[in-house]
């Protein structure tokens, strides 16, 4: 399935903020576009992680995440995600604000899984209203 529009979700925990964007994006050139507005719009945030996946030559899915120096690896389980939906043509970028408390890897992991399935429901239930 196809990502058609945008869909964004926030998300407290032990006081980090969490901010995850669903989006379209033909390429990795519209990926680094979207990298840019959010850390433009976020600059406060030290990582934004993200995965994508786009349909490639001959329909073969191009994938690509990055952990931007976050612990416990957030854009495999980004990537995951969208895979689990079976989406392409775009991606999901979360970028976390730090609010002071350790997370460890676990909960790190955990955050980030829950802002970007928060993106998605949002993703979901605009689709159904349509």
């Amino acid at each position: 399935m196809k990502i058609e529009r945008r869909a964004e979700f926030k998300l407290t925990v032990e006081r980090s903020r969490f901010f995850a964007l669903l989006f379209p994006a033909a390429d990795e050139a519209a990926l680094e576009e979207i990298l840019k507005e959010r850390r433009k719009e976020h600059r406060k945030a030290c990582h934004h992680c993200w995965a994508c996946r786009f349909e490639g030559e001959g329909g073969a899915v191009v994938e690509r995440s990055k952990d931007d120096g976050e612990v416990g690896h957030p854009g495999r389980v980004l990537l995951e995600s969208l895979r689990a939906r079976g989406l392409v043509g775009g991606g999901l970028v979360v970028s976390r604000i730090f609010g002071g408390v350790k997370l460890g890897v676990g909960g790190v992991s955990r955050a980030f899984r829950e802002a970007g399935e928060g993106a998605l429901a949002a993703h979901s239930r605009v689709g159904d209203d349509a």
